[in-house]
């Protein structure tokens, strides 16, 4: 008899290692312990989704006709960690074979590898995770002798290999991205969607309520715990982005609206990562709407692009470059994170919209995490490892796999370019640019030395200034510091002074 271990973001019936066992000879472990739900801080709404998701899924595979032991958290109880259950069940078992697929995180995946099978005693098979659409062999393959890893050029590749927006071998439309067409502010008249709220079942209440007892020093609420928690709800809310939400993702995908949780953003990436949802069934539901005429290009190729284009890639970094990756700090920062990413209570309008809907919702958008918070934590010099701890914890779609590339890489430029071109530094007006916050903010975004000028400009400057030699070669870089070195030595100075008074007291603005 053969046991399978299946993880918490291995929620998918398709899953390659329950398609090599027997339902009817082998068994099922899963499991909700300390350990992963402990070693960072993670947000009560992502513990509470993923147990209630991992919950529901056992029945359903025990109505397919699996045989599952599930193991629920107990505070009190021997198990701790992963190994611990599992090497009881092997145990009581006398199981002759361990088998799993390739996990989403080097750390668990490298215990496995290394110490699993001798200290079980038994064979640990693990499968490569084919629900997505490139294999780490291929990423390698296609990353081998290549000094620049470029999204664009890899996401090029997927499209032939999954034909989605392909007319033979040509994009539809005759561009392969349409970024360019996808960076507009909100209009203030397209109405915002409501995403559907799903009713909570006896799972669900218990769930939540196991959590609140357990978790309650982790950050965020429970409150307006709204996430699909079953294969059906997410598949629910597939169809009402595709429906409601699609057609205007594009043109509005990098606005920011104070007070808005989700604009025209699916919401999907939680279920895509814990496995409710497949990268296929999401791309074929948007490749369905522009084969149906109900949705436009812009909007179709930028949601596809962000799944089998910049999902595939960081994953494929990720797992091209652990452990040596998650170490690196070209930049050396050496700040510590500032309090409100913890309490949220800051002058600033732009963070605090982004914290508020971060701590009660388990979600923000990727321009509020890579051009508010994220940049902010660049501007200012926060050590990556404390951002990277922060964005896994707090966000329900985070998993080290896909957090970690992208706040080392993409965030805080710690990876001294691997992945970004140029650091994603901007100024106040940026956020002006892309949003209301401004103009109901403490601080003036018109400004820069003032006593009530927002942080941003400044410090942008500064961050621009001292990191001139890391910078001063980069091509993308050179009209920066052109305009840095055309200011004024008195105007430079002011802003500099500016900025290294707010670094001095940073928990204060």
């Amino acid at each position: 008899m053969h046991l399978g271990l299946i993880l918490g973001d291995q929620l998918t019936h398709d899953l390659a290692s329950l398609r090599v066992l027997d339902p009817k000879v082998d068994r099922l472990i899963m499991a909700e312990v300390r350990d992963e739900a402990t070693y960072v801080k993670h947000h009560k709404q992502k513990i509470a989704l993923l147990f209630s998701a991992m919950r529901h899924f056992a029945q359903e595979l025990r109505d397919a006709g699996w045989q599952v032991d599930y193991y629920e958290y107990n505070s009190q109880g021997n198990f701790k960690s992963l190994f611990d259950v599992v090497k009881h069940y092997t145990n009581e078992y006398s199981a002759e074979r361990l088998v799993l697929t390739q996990c989403g995180e080097y750390r668990l995946q490298n215990a496995m590898d290394r110490e699993w099978s001798k200290s079980l005693n038994i064979p640990v098979d693990v499968y490569g995770d084919d629900r997505f659409i490139a294999t780490t062999k291929e990423f390698a393959d296609w990353a081998d002798g290549r000094k620049q890893l470029r999204m664009e050029y890899f996401y090029r590749e997927m499209r032939r290999k999954t034909g989605y927006l392909m007319k033979d071998d040509n994009p539809e439309g005759g561009q392969w991205n349409y970024d360019a067409d996808n960076r507009k502010k909100w209009d203030g008249k397209t109405p915002f969607p409501n995403p559907p709220m799903f009713e909570r079942d006896d799972i669900d209440r218990e769930v939540i309520e196991l959590v609140e007892k357990n978790f309650a020093d982790h950050p965020g609420s429970l409150d307006e715990f709204h996430w699909a928690t079953t294969r059906s709800q997410a598949s629910t809310a597939l169809g009402f982005f595709i429906q409601h939400c699609l057609s205007n993702f594009g043109d509005f995908q990098d606005a920011m609206v104070r007070g808005e949780k989700a604009l025209f953003h699916s919401l999907l990436s939680p279920y895509l990562n814990c496995g409710l949802l497949t990268a296929k069934q999401v791309c074929d539901a948007a490749q369905r709407a522009w084969d149906e005429d109900r949705a436009p290009l812009n909007a179709v190729e930028g949601f596809i692009r962000q799944i089998i284009g910049w999902r595939e890639y960081v994953r494929g970094i990720y797992w091209l470059h652990m452990p040596r990756y998650a170490k690196q700090n070209t930049l050396k920062n050496k700040r510590s994170l500032p309090r409100y990413y913890w309490d949220g209570d800051t002058k600033m309008a732009c963070m605090a919209d982004c914290f508020k809907n971060t701590f009660d919702h388990a979600y923000a958008h990727h321009i509020q995490r890579l051009m508010v918070t994220g940049n902010f934590a660049l501007l200012t010099g926060i050590k990556p490892e404390e951002i990277c701890d922060w964005y896994l914890a707090v966000y329900a779609d985070a998993y080290d796999w896909v957090e970690l590339p992208n706040t080392l890489g993409m965030v805080m430029h710690a990876d001294g370019g691997y992945l970004g071109s140029k650091p994603y530094a901007a100024s106040g007006n940026y956020i002006h640019k892309m949003s209301d916050y401004c103009s109901q903010c403490h601080y003036s975004v018109k400004t820069q030395v003032e006593e009530d000028s927002c942080p941003f400009n400044s410090l942008y400057w500064h961050f621009i200034d001292r990191h001139r030699e890391d910078f001063k070669n980069n091509h993308r870089m050179g009209m920066i510091y052109r305009t840095l070195d055309k200011m004024k030595d008195d105007k430079k100075d002011r802003i500099i002074a500016r900025a290294d008074d707010l670094l001095s007291r940073l928990d204060e603005l």
